[in-house]
């Protein structure tokens, strides 16, 4: 297999656009998509246990909003080009899925740009204007347009995509043979 490095690069998708920009109370919207208590519960209990397998204690409970994530995708952006997006995508999930907290609120992103050690106010008045709401909002509509209906979704040299969570042999395959088709199979 070849020594080049891969290349993770985070790209933005709203797994419910019908999410006000305020976001809604977390138990309308669990209500909403997926009805009585007992199912929202079986959806959630493989994500609990293979969180559980890696040592990650996911905290459904304590989510009280269900955030509209156009201003985290947005923020994620800007982060990036300060070279904390790994960072701030890895912050947001455990703001969110561990401790509970909106990520859709101001300053809650603004917390997870200190957190990353990154100026909070910038991202104050970053995600007060415009800046790259028009670009997140593109790559989502052209991830809906590509087939995208769910996360996680690998994509793998723009040609392989991985739907959902998979194993890791699954994707290394992936780039495997994104590889040999690169170098006409002398990966």
């Amino acid at each position: 297999m070849s020594d080049t490095p891969v290349a993770i690069r985070w790209h933005p998708f709203q797994l419910d656009a019908t999410i006000p920009p305020g976001g809604m109370p977390r138990a309308e919207y669990l209500a909403r998509k997926f009805g009585d208590p007992e199912r929202i519960a079986q959806i959630q209990q493989p994500v609990l246990a293979a969180g559980a397998m890696e040592g990650i204690v996911f905290h459904f409970n304590l989510i009280e909003r269900s955030p509209n994530t156009i201003d985290a995708h947005r923020l994620v952006r800007w982060a990036q080009g300060h070279g904390r997006e790994d960072a701030m995508v890895e912050r947001l999930f455990q703001m969110y899925f561990l401790e509970g907290r909106d990520i859709g609120a101001s300053d809650t992103m603004r917390q997870a740009a200190a957190d990353v050690g990154l100026d909070d106010a910038a991202a104050g008045e970053f995600l007060a204007g415009a800046g790259a709401r028009e670009e997140v909002i593109g790559e989502i509509q052209n991830a809906v347009q590509m087939g995208v209906t769910g996360v996680p979704t690998f994509i793998i040299a723009g040609r392989y995509a991985i739907v959902g969570a998979q194993e890791s042999r699954y994707i290394a395959g992936a780039i495997a043979k994104a590889r040999a088709d690169r170098t006409g199979g002398n990966g």
